[in-house]
């Protein structure tokens, strides 16, 4: 779980200046966050983190863009944060959780939490992390294959040459793909899937019945992986940790 120390501990660095943003970076840094929550706690957890997180985030330079209710676990809260890059990413962590809103609301929100060290820190390949994945419409697929040895260049050329056109002809909108940052987390205190390299793909469908339909036509998809070089076969050996999100807090586009 996240070091209790960010949760309960005094205001020790409260003082720190948070860092004035003017208008959203380029951004190149994010994390996928899926937290467990407690039974029947996920409707005032985001109404929490709507009331108090997304600005005041947002004015420090750690960027929520997207969140989500979980369509296949009633106890998960999933969302996405950016940053301009990994320094810009260690300002602004230190500037909100040592902040006066992350201190005035953590023991209400640590309440609310089982468990929030599922974390994935990303780069973006292609596509952007926009308003088509928290516009609070339709339904968000998320795909993770883990790379485990794989380089991520070899696994992205397959995917944009094998897959994605499968995809996107199973009824899929590929809006982004993401593989891992290797970069050290510079704040250590929340803690990512270190040794743990992904690629993922996120696509955007108008609602339920679409994604249900995709899944049923990708699941049926045969000889894609045919003629795979065997380097790449590790990334393919489980299936990927699919997530089937819909937007639960209206983002708009920064």
């Amino acid at each position: 779980m996240i070091d209790r120390r960010l949760f309960l501990a005094g205001t020790a660095g409260a003082a720190m200046a948070p860092v004035a943003v003017a208008e959203t970076p380029r951004l190149g840094v994010f994390e996928l966050r899926q937290y467990t929550l407690k039974g029947g706690t996920r409707a005032a957890f985001t109404s929490l983190f709507g009331r108090e997180f997304v600005t005041s985030q947002d004015q420090v330079g750690s960027h929520v863009r997207a969140v989500f209710r979980d369509l296949d676990d009633p106890d998960r809260f999933v969302w996405i944060r950016g940053f301009a890059d990994m320094d810009a990413r260690k300002a602004a962590l230190e500037a909100f959780y040592f902040g006066p809103v992350w201190q005035a609301h953590r023991t209400e929100a640590n309440a609310m939490i089982v468990d929030s060290d599922n974390v994935l820190l990303l780069k973006p390949v292609a596509g952007t992390i926009g308003p088509h994945m928290g516009s609070g419409k339709g339904v968000v697929r998320i795909a993770i294959n883990r790379l485990r040895e794989v380089d991520p260049a070899g696994f992205e050329a397959f995917f944009n040459a094998r897959m994605q056109p499968v995809i996107e002809a199973a009824g899929a909108r590929v809006v982004a793909t993401l593989t891992t940052e290797a970069a050290a987390n510079t704040f250590p205190r929340l803690p990512v899937r270190e040794h743990d390299p992904v690629f993922l793909w996120a696509g955007h469908f108008p609602d339920e019945a679409a994604e249900r339909t995709f899944s049923r036509t990708w699941a049926a998809a045969s000889g894609w992986r045919d003629g795979i070089a065997d380097s790449l076969l590790p990334a393919l050996m489980q299936k990927p940790e699919v997530l089937r999100l819909t937007p639960s807090i209206e983002i708009p586009d920064a």
